[in-house]
């Protein structure tokens, strides 16, 4: 409401109060005021103080400015009612500024605009702070939104934001340590300062602090239910992760399908590092559960070639698998870690049998009895070798008993390697096997002209099986086929079981320095040995050789007369070294006639034997 202007007011006339008369108003107070109440003016027991003019209620809009040249009004002051008794003294005013002279021309000073009053913030909450600081660690901001703090709020919208940026998609590494350290620390400082600034700032949105703080614990569960979710999506990518790795050693283990072992062992390898990484290091991954089921499909990867009866080239792969128990534990492989026990046994025995007779042959029979001795592959190793003599046995009258006698001799040596007493009957009748495979071997080789090897076969048998009934003959038959080897004409057939005895007298006489044997063969065969002519010399020419060998006059010459049946001889001389100089082999044949008297002179021309030269 409006105010009364300035007025004038007598100021040296006296107001009229009786004696004792009691004042019943206080100095402060205004009639028909609502605001505080104005200032008395000083007064003096001469001048009684001016009656207060009411002060109007508090305006709702601010006043406007007063004229710079208006005199400020004076509050009336209503007239005291009378008083009665002795004169009392006022109470002292409370001092005021000097006034203003009325209608002074001097410009006066405006009063200063008023500032908009603080706000207001209501009735303490002592959970204001707390419901603030708990808003602020959901992450949300919602601490600065319930005080309307609107900048920090958008800055911790940024921070979760760009949380939220560096963590997704979840990953195997999941999120970066410093980018999560920093993310807590900035929740930490915006909920201490969220809490900071609800002490004196009031709560927005019509909510009490109760209400705030129990929403705040609720609202926790949106980043607890985000870091669980978070944990899920990174359990999942570690998932796929180790899914991929078993599907890369699974595509591993397939591309080696129909290659050798020896060529894609360090591939299986790897492929058994990643099963073996999976089952240990990430237990109870859906990846680790496959593996059992891989490792079936590796394990017959591996031992293909058995599936495929290629029984040497799966000996190697699973020798290989027997040994993933050490590595894998056998609980872990179950009935796989005795998967490959029988199946290698079966190989041993198999590629035993298939390589028996050749050369180094049947070491993995030797390997079967001693690593599967009760085995049911182990038990037919005895028997398996008797029915292979036997076999070869029975291939010593055929076309090639030489082959037959070969594998016999493999047979025995791996017969005397078997461990224990199994093979001591095997190797009695591969002894007696073999000695008929020897001279049936010799007799081949002379008939199909191999001479040099039927001489060495039937030499050997006839001084190793001396004993044998068959070693005079053996002996006959190495002579012609040692004479037939150097003169191919005395072969052809057999020679005749007829040694020399009966018929023309035939003498030889050595004229060499170094001793010779001579061997015939015809239809009587033998040999007879010289030795060294005391005295002898080489000639120069078989000219000369035959003039004078076996000439000298007093000179007694090595010599040895033999009885030969008639018919045609062929004669082979064997010379040791003399004088320093090996002498050659010399071969020549000659015909014997009834009534005749045969002399045979060797000698020896330089560079090599003078001619066979019979006198009769």
């Amino acid at each position: 409401m409006a105010t009364d202007g300035p007025r004038d007011e007598p100021r040296d006339e006296p107001q009229d109060r009786r004696p004792g008369e009691a004042q019943d108003r206080r100095p402060d107070e205004a009639e028909g005021g609502f605001g505080p109440p104005p200032a008395m003016p000083p007064v003096t027991p001469a001048t009684p103080a001016t009656p207060a003019t009411p002060t109007a209620p508090e305006p709702s809009a601010p006043p406007a400015a007063p004229h710079p040249y208006a005199q400020p009004a004076q509050p009336a002051t209503p007239p005291p009612p009378p008083t009665y008794g002795p004169p009392q003294q006022p109470p002292p005013a409370p001092p005021t500024s000097p006034a203003q002279p009325y209608g002074t021309p001097e410009l006066l000073e405006p009063p200063a605009t008023p500032r908009a009053p603080a706000p207001d913030p209501g009735p303490p909450e002592p959970l204001r702070p707390l419901a603030a600081a708990l808003l602020n660690l959901t992450g949300l901001g919602l601490g600065y939104v319930l005080i309307r703090a609107w900048i920090p709020a958008a800055l911790c919208w940024v921070a979760t934001a760009a949380l939220l940026l560096v963590a997704l998609p979840a990953d195997v590494d999941g999120v970066p340590g410093g980018a999560l350290l920093g993310y807590v620390v900035v929740l930490a400082l915006a909920a201490a300062d969220a809490a900071r600034r609800a002490r004196r700032t009031p709560i927005g949105w019509r909510l009490r602090a109760p209400l705030a703080a129990g929403l705040g614990i609720v609202l926790l569960a949106v980043p607890a239910s985000g870091a669980l979710a978070y944990d899920s999506a990174q359990d999942e990518a570690v998932e796929e992760m180790l899914l991929d790795r078993l599907d890369k050693a699974d595509r591993l283990v397939k591309a080696q399908e129909g290659r050798p072992f020896t060529a894609t062992e360090s591939e299986y390898r790897d492929a058994l590092g990643t099963y073996r990484d999976l089952v240990r290091d990430h237990a109870g991954s859906r990846a680790a559960d496959r593996v059992p089921d891989r490792l079936d499909t590796y394990y017959k990867s591996v031992a293909a070639p058995y599936a495929d009866r290629q029984y040497c080239e799966a000996i190697e792969p699973l020798k290989y698998l027997r040994t993933l128990p050490d590595s894998l534990g056998k609980d872990r492989l179950g009935r796989l870690a005795t998967w490959p026990d029988n199946r290698l046994a079966d190989s041993f025995y198999a590629c035993g049998m298939t390589s028996l007779g050749k050369t180094g042959g049947g070491s993995d029979l030797r390997e079967l009895m001693s690593t599967f001795p009760e085995s049911d592959a182990a038990a037919k190793v005895v028997p398996g070798i008797r029915a292979a003599i036997d076999e070869r046995a029975d291939e010593l009258t055929g076309p090639d008993p030489c082959s037959a006698t070969t594998e016999l001799r493999a047979i025995r040596t791996t017969a005397e390697t078997l461990p224990g007493e199994t093979a001591s009957s095997l190797r009695a009748k591969a002894a007696g096997t073999i000695r008929s495979g020897s001279y049936a071997c010799g007799v081949d080789d002379f008939k199909d002209g191999r001479y040099t090897e039927a001489a060495k076969t039937l030499s050997g048998y006839a001084d190793t099986y001396k004993d044998s009934g068959r070693a005079k003959r053996a002996r006959t038959i190495a002579i012609a086929a040692e004479v037939a080897a150097a003169r191919p004409q005395a072969g052809g057939k057999l020679p005749a079981q007829r040694g020399p005895g009966s018929g023309q007298e035939f003498v030889i006489k050595n004229d060499g320095p170094s001793a010779v044997e001579v061997l015939f063969t015809g239809p009587a065969t033998g040999s007879v040995k010289l030795g060294p002519c005391l005295g002898c010399t080489t000639y120069s020419s078989r000219t000369e050789g035959r003039a004078k060998a076996c000439k000298a006059s007093g000179r007694s010459y090595p010599q040895k007369t033999l009885r030969l049946p008639a018919g045609e001889y062929h004669f082979l001389y064997k010379r040791g070294t003399g004088a320093g100089n090996l002498v050659r082999d010399h071969s020549d044949g000659a015909k014997v006639q009834g009534g005749y008297r045969y002399t045979d002179c060797a000698y020896v021309v330089r560079g090599g034997f003078g001619d066979f030269s019979p006198r009769t």
